[in-house]
């Protein structure tokens, strides 16, 4: 399994997600914070919201919300 981006023009946004759920989650200076120095946990909550606003922004696009 690869990390290739099926949608590589959604790169910045997916970025921009990243550090808007970050700081909603409290994690100040994400962008420039050293990612190894986080706690696995504090990691996947940031991956983990992303991917549940994602399959919410699907949910609602497939039913014409």
């Amino acid at each position: 399994m690869s990390n290739k981006k099926v949608v590589p023009e959604a790169k910045n946004a997916l970025n921009q997600m990243k550090l808007e759920i970050a700081n909603e989650l409290g994690l100040a200076n994400y962008e420039s914070a050293d990612k190894g120095n986080l706690t696995a946990r504090q990691n996947g909550y940031v991956g983990g919201y992303m991917t549940k606003k994602l399959v919410e922004m699907a949910q609602n696009q497939m039913s014409g919300k």
